[in-house]
């Protein structure tokens, strides 16, 4: 599987307020640059943060590229994924709907009460790692499922935890005109911090998009 992990941050590496509140960071052409990576790719991930934050739908937003899609066979959105140990999203969040297939792995030892739930939602509930997601299984569980290409879009646990499990291919990042600050601000990667051996990041291009740039990195 191949895994892209794409993020808005500002100039001083916040994803967000101190209060998880969205903050316009990029413009028009980087949200269609999101949409084109999107559609391009099997399934689109996020932590249940970003759900309870932001409840996204993470759906297409160019019927362009959703008719692209279905003239290729393919499904009209990319399947969405939740990293959710504790089955904390909610049922009524957009993640939800049926415009497209929402998986969303929960951790084995979670009462089943909280699995039919989810379920009875329209979520595909599948388990992995025992007291909080296993990420390894989970992508191995979405590639048995035909997911070649992911895209994940947060929050900064998440993707912390993707890079310390060695399982990033490549991170796009734009970098927004603004300075947000706060220590208890999210930034792109959270979690514990790395304090050695670094995850290695190859700069292969650099691009001005609005007032703002993006940087694309292989991961090695």
């Amino acid at each position: 599987m191949h895994v892209v992990v794409n993020a808005a941050m500002s100039a001083d590496g916040k994803l967000s307020t101190y209060r998880r509140e969205q903050v316009a960071i990029s413009g028009d052409d980087d949200f269609d640059r999101v949409d084109a990576l999107r559609a391009d790719v099997d399934a689109v991930m996020v932590g249940v943060g970003t759900v309870l934050a932001d409840d996204p739908s993470l759906t297409l937003d160019d019927p362009e590229r959703v008719a692209a899609r279905e003239e290729c066979g393919e499904a009209p959105h990319p399947a969405r994924v939740v990293a959710d140990s504790h089955a904390r999203t909610p049922p009524n969040a957009s993640i939800l709907d049926d415009t497209a297939e929402t998986f969303v792995f929960v951790a084995a030892e979670e009462p089943q009460s909280h699995v039919e739930t989810l379920a009875d939602a329209g979520a595909t509930v599948l388990v992995a790692g025992e007291n909080r997601v296993a990420l390894d299984d989970a992508l191995s569980q979405l590639e048995s499922r035909g997911v070649d290409r992911l895209m994940v879009e947060g929050g900064g646990e998440l993707i912390f935890s993707l890079f310390a499990d060695g399982l990033v291919d490549e991170l796009s990042v734009y970098v927004g005109p603004t300075v947000i600050g706060g220590r208890d601000a999210p930034t792109l990667a959270d979690g514990d911090g790395f304090v050695e051996e670094f995850p290695d990041l190859d700069l292969r291009d650099v691009e001005r998009i609005d007032d703002g740039v993006l940087l694309r990195y292989d991961c090695s």
